[in-house]
Order: structure tokens, then sequence, then C-alpha cells
């Protein structure tokens, strides 16, 4: 049997090698791959044909050499013997039959080749297909990324651009090196680099649209010089760039002064109590809270020595369930004693429910809280002790903070589903513009204001005018004070992936 083998990088390439020595009918008995890429071994069809008249020839004689007769003395012997049934002999075939089952055995090797030829031919047919889909989607995607590119400077479009050329480049590089995989190996890399080509010119994306957008920002600051004059003093004074973007966004046309349009705004998105009855007249059960160090047993003090200014000392009711700092309660006592209230400990919440029934008759009824620090376990337990329907919550605020703490103590304290804010320490604050913009952010309204250590004098009630202005005419530090360079860096400098999860900006 004239086997030859013929190998080749892919199937086609060995194919075409066989077809050059054997010609187009050639009989293909195998495919594998192998070092070389592909191994086929392969047959003319005169060898196969050979085959088949080999086969024949050597079943003809046999089949036709006819059976010689007995001799006489045997069958008169056979005659003697008694009969026995004689074993079945298989009928010989005759030289025809065997001619058509040879010639049925090579078509059916040859609709086999056929059949395998065809279900190859399909597999890449399959495989084109995909190959051809994920290119279109490549190709629409950076269709997208190049709409972006369009609408940047040139100098960072033709950077842009110029990505593409270098990897293909860098492939075309890196092409002779590479080892000729198998057609397995190859059909489970491929999706494998599609995804990975995918990932990377999302993320190429949203770097660009990420950049484009901070130089855009920029350009428009210094077309328009008066937006980057107010940008650069509301950082200076503590807002926040999420505010100051939306401030700085809606900022149409000649305004004049850009700084009293900018207070005008912040006025009227700032809530503030000015316009309700202030504290000590409306009344009520309310649980000073906050977290430590904030000012809450003096802040309870102030409004407690308020209330009996204008409503009598026998109409007021003070409970504390500072148990944790060694004398806490004590400070409250001395409080007490000088306005002349008693002051009851809770130590649990059915302690309380019993002491808020036992002073239901008081017209208002302060309670002074543990401080506890706005990511300490037990602020949990505190909110819970105070779920009683009657007690309204107010959240003590250090202005004199960071604006990040004060986000995470008006988050962790559930600000949302406090009466109010009372902003302590505001003499020790540098800068009131974090804590006004945590306030506006979060809108929540501000229902008194302390400023000092004294008590009732320095507990007020500020309107969002008088609170702005503050704000604004706080100069700090100059070692933290933006100069241009430093806001370009600001702005121009790639956001992380969590922003858009941070809270929206508040609609002006």
């Amino acid at each position: 049997m004239n086997v030859q083998r013929f190998t080749g990088r892919t199937s086609r390439d060995a194919m075409q090698k066989m077809r050059q020595t054997l010609g187009d009918d050639a009989v293909v008995l195998s495919t594998k791959p192998c070092a070389e890429g592909i191994e086929m071994l392969a047959m003319a069809p005169q060898a196969l044909a050979a085959m088949h008249q080999m086969a024949a020839a050597q079943q003809t004689p046999a089949v036709q050499q006819a059976p010689a007769a007995l001799p006489a003395p045997v069958k008169q012997a056979a005659r003697s013997q008694p009969a026995q049934p004689a074993p079945p002999v298989a009928r010989p075939a005759s030289a025809p039959d065997v001619a058509n089952d040879a010639e049925q055995l090579a078509m059916s090797t040859l609709s086999f080749q056929d059949y395998v030829r065809e279900r190859m031919l399909k597999k890449r047919d399959a495989a084109l297909r995909a190959e051809a889909e994920q290119r279109a989607e490549t190709q629409s995607t950076a269709r997208a990324a190049a709409a972006v590119v369009a609408a940047a400077e040139p100098v960072e479009q033709r950077l842009a651009r110029s990505v593409a050329p270098a990897r293909r480049e860098a492939i075309a590089e890196e092409a002779p090196h590479r080892a000729t995989p198998s057609i397995a190996e190859h059909a489970q890399r491929e999706p494998q680099h599609d995804a990975a080509m995918m990932s990377e010119l999302r993320s190429m994306k949203g770097l660009i649209e990420e950049r484009f957008g901070a130089l855009a920002f920029m350009e428009k600051l210094q077309k328009q010089p008066e937006q980057a004059r107010l940008t650069q003093k509301l950082l200076d004074c503590g807002f926040s760039p999420l505010l100051i973007r939306k401030l700085v966004v809606g900022m149409k046309g000649d305004i004049g002064d850009e700084q009293a349009w900018a207070a005008g705004v912040l006025e009227r998105n700032l809530i503030t109590g000015e316009d309700e009855a202030p504290l000590e007249d409306q009344g009520g059960v309310y649980a000073l809270i906050g977290s430590t160090g904030v000012g809450k047993t003096t802040s309870t003090a102030k409004l407690a020595a308020a209330f009996a200014t204008k409503h009598g000392a026998s109409n007021l009711g003070l409970i504390t369930l500072d148990a944790y700092r060694l004398g806490a309660h004590e400070q409250l006592r001395a409080y007490g004693r000088i306005l002349g209230v008693p002051v009851h400990t809770a130590h649990d919440r059915t302690a309380l429910e019993d002491l808020l029934e036992l002073l239901s008759a008081k017209k208002m009824v302060l309670i002074d809280t543990a401080g506890v620090a706005q990511r300490d376990t037990r602020t949990r337990e505190l909110l819970e002790m105070l779920g009683h329907r009657s007690i309204r919550k107010l959240l003590v605020v250090n202005a004199a903070v960071q604006g990040e703490t004060i986000d995470d103590v008006m988050i962790s304290y559930h600000a949302a589903a406090c009466k109010g804010i009372v902003l302590s320490k505001l003499d020790e604050a540098v800068k009131l513009g974090p804590a006004l913009d945590a306030l506006i952010r979060h809108k929540l309204k501000v229902v008194a204001v302390a400023n000092g250590q004294r008590v009732p004098e320095d507990w007020h009630r500020l309107s969002a005018q008088a609170l702005v202005h503050r704000a604004l005419r706080a100069g700090g530090s100059p070692a933290y004070r933006f100069d241009a360079n430093d806001m370009n860096l600001v702005f121009a400098a790639p956001q992380p992936a969590a922003r858009a999860q941070r809270p929206a900006a508040p609609a002006f």
C-alpha cells in the first residue's frame, strides 16, 4: 500500500501539497496535528483500485474450484457407517459477489472521507463567521472611540490614533516568532484573545472620555476667566469639587460679580429653620446625638437654659444616657442644679421609656446621649435605644472637621431621619465651607448653631445668608490655597472607577 505523508502549517497547505503530488482524486486516510502543524496521510486512487483487484484475484481460484469426486471405497465405507448430520458448510461467494463487496467497501471509504472533509469545512466556515462577527464588533467599538477622539484636541487625537498602528506593528513583528498552534488550541485561544482585546478597547475608551472631559472643562475655564476665578475661590473656601463643578456649569452669560451670584445660589439651596419657631418655643422630646467631642452636653445645656428662660424650669425635663464616660452625667447635673432642674439617668431602653412616661407632662424633655464614633458598632445600638415614637433626634455636627468626616457622620447617624442639624464649634472652624457643602448635598436643615462654651449666650439661629457669607469670607492658611497650576492638576487628573457610585450633585 503506497501511503504518503504530507505536512503543512494548516490543513489547507497540507491539502495543496497532497493534490500537487497525487492529484485531485487522491484518498485522504487521516488528518492530525503534528510538530510542523498538520499531518495528512493519503494515497493515490490507482493504489486503491490495485488493492481491490488484488483482493478479487486471491479469492477467485478458491471460489471457482469444484469439489473432487470421492473414490468408490470411500463411498462404500461412508454407506456402512451410521448417518450423522453434516455440519453446516458456508457457501463460498462467487467472484462477482466479492467484486461487488469490494466496490461497495471502496465507495464507503470515499464517502467517509467526503463526510470528514465536509464536516471540517463546516467547522472552518463557522469559525470564519464567528471571527467576522468579532471583527465587526471590534470595528464598531473602535469607531465609537474614534468619534470621541474627534471631539478632542488635535494632539491628543493623533496620539490616540497612533495606538492602533503601533499595536499592529508589534503583532506583525511578533508573528514570525510564534509557534504554530493546533486547530484545537487556536479555537480555544481565539475567544480569549477577542475578549481581552474588547476589554482593552473599552478601558481605552473610558480613559479617553475621562481625559477629554477634563480637558474640555479646563478649556472652558480658560475661555471664561470669571468661572476660573469662582472655581478657585470656592476651592479655597473648602467646598467640594462635585458641588463646584455643578455650580460652575450652571453659570451662563455675563453675571457681573460671580461671587455674589454664587452666594445667592448657595443661600437658596441651604435649608435653615429661620422661618420656623425656635426649638425652645416648639417644645417636645429631643435627643441630641453625634460623635465624640462635638459638644452634645453643652448644646443640651444651652437649649435647656434658653427654654427655662422663656417658659420656666418647671416645664423642663432632663435625661442623660451617657454612662460610658467617667463623671459624664455629673456635667449635665451641674447645669441642672444651676437651672433648678433634676437630671435623670437611663441605662437601657426600658428605663428611658419609663422616664418619658414620668415626664410626659413636661413641655420639653431633652435627652443627652453618649458620644459614640460614627464607625463604632454601638452607634446602631444607640439609635435603636432612641427608637421611641415621641423622640425627635437632633444631630450635632462639628463644623471644624473635614468634609469627608461630616459626610461619614451624616450617613452613619441617618441624618435624613433627624429633625435637624446643630452646627457646633463655629468659633473653632477655619473654613465653614465643608459643613455647608455637606448640608446642601444631603438637603438637611440647620436648626441652631453654637459658637462657644458660654451657656446660653453662645446659642444662635443664623440665616442662610449669614452662614454663606461667613463661609465665603474664610481665608485659611496660604499653604492650603490652590495655585493656577494646582487647579490644572486637580481637574485634569483621571478619576477612579468608583466615580460612578458617588452621590449625585444637587440641582441648582
